[in-house]
């Protein structure tokens, strides 16, 4: 692709104007949102969506989330919601979830890829609340990455895919969540969970008295066929190996084999050896700090010129929906290239 020139803006009223202006152009523009940065264009824009597929790489069967602020903006993207997706709405949005809602005819196939449903999210980070107004668009805005690859939760990370690539990115600086949306289709009963993120399962059924429960693809399935997005095997990867490892045990037992080159995310309370490349990533029992620095820990290792990196896997907790998604995330960062 062409390379543009790529501004980085603050978050002025002055820099989300010229951002706006952009967006209402057909260019592309990264965003800052409270889970992660989102690469936004113009969703009722084939060519500006089509642009956001050869920025990121990204195969044109995974569907795209559409971002909205306000009702009128809800009614140009979606066509209906259930009551239990207007109880989820009302309870959650402003938020980190993700709704999959029937399509208006303004959406095209390319958003959803050709898809009847289409993922709707309404952020609550006070920059992508402006842009969105400002430009008086509806948003497509999937991770602000190239695709696969980790996801940005920095303006700096989104500089280090896409730089080049895309018109500007906003800095509204380090994302508060860490890790993407929780994605559902509260049009199943039960409610299917797609995308685990910090939306639980528990107060999904809370709100809407409805059972939920998570989607799991079969080993074999194509991606092509995969129903929303954020489902695919192998997916926020650094491009360094990483290698999980599930006890203290484990972890002393690989680096004593393991080369000189070896890059460690280290939550505290583990022992390392002398002379091991590492990354503090946070308290083992505080599932919001490692899922905050996750992102960022695993982009800063993937830069040491390691073989590989190790990293622990989270134990699993019942009810700790967030720690279930830094597990997912990570277990698909794990998978081998091609799966």
């Amino acid at each position: 692709m062409n390379p543009r020139h790529t501004h980085r803006l603050d978050s002025s009223d002055e820099s989300i104007a010229q951002a706006a202006a952009i967006l209402r152009s057909g260019g592309l523009v990264g965003m800052p949102t409270e889970t992660v940065y989102g690469l936004a264009a113009n969703a009722l824009d084939p060519v500006a969506v089509s642009a956001i597929f050869a920025a990121k790489e990204r195969p044109r069967w995974d569907p795209l989330i559409v971002h909205v602020s306000s009702h009128p903006m809800l009614a140009r993207v979606a066509a209906s919601m259930s009551p239990a997706a207007r109880a989820l709405a009302e309870t959650f949005w402003p938020g980190p979830l993700t709704l999959l809602l029937p399509r208006s005819p303004g959406i095209g196939d390319k958003v959803t890829a050709g898809r009847p449903l289409v993922g709707v999210r309404w952020p609550s980070h006070p920059v992508a609340l402006a842009l969105i107004t400002a430009a008086g668009l509806p948003l497509a805005a999937p991770s602000a990455n190239r695709f696969g690859h980790i996801s940005p939760s920095t303006a700096a990370h989104v500089l280090a895919d896409l730089d080049g690539r895309i018109d500007a990115v906003l800095d509204g600086g380090p994302t508060e969540i860490g890790l993407e949306s929780t994605v559902l289709d509260p049009n199943t009963t039960p409610i299917t969970i797609y995308r685990q993120g910090a939306i639980s399962a528990v107060e999904v059924e809370r709100v809407t008295g409805i059972s939920a429960t998570v989607f799991q693809p079969e080993p074999e399935q194509q991606p092509e066929s995969l129903p929303s997005p954020g489902v695919g095997i192998r997916h926020y990867a650094p491009r360094t190996p990483l290698r999980l490892v599930h006890s203290q045990t484990e972890l002393l037992t690989i680096l004593a084999k393991a080369p000189h080159r070896t890059a460690v995310l280290r939550p505290v309370g583990w022992l390392l050896p002398e002379g091991m490349t590492h990354v503090l990533w946070g308290q083992w029992d505080n599932t919001a700090e490692l899922a905050h620095n996750l992102y960022a820990a695993l982009r800063e290792l993937d830069h040491k010129g390691s073989d590989f990196i190790l990293a622990p896997l989270p134990d699993e907790r019942p009810g700790d929906d967030l720690r279930a998604a830094l597990r997912d995330r990570l277990l698909k960062a794990a998978m081998p290239p091609g799966t």
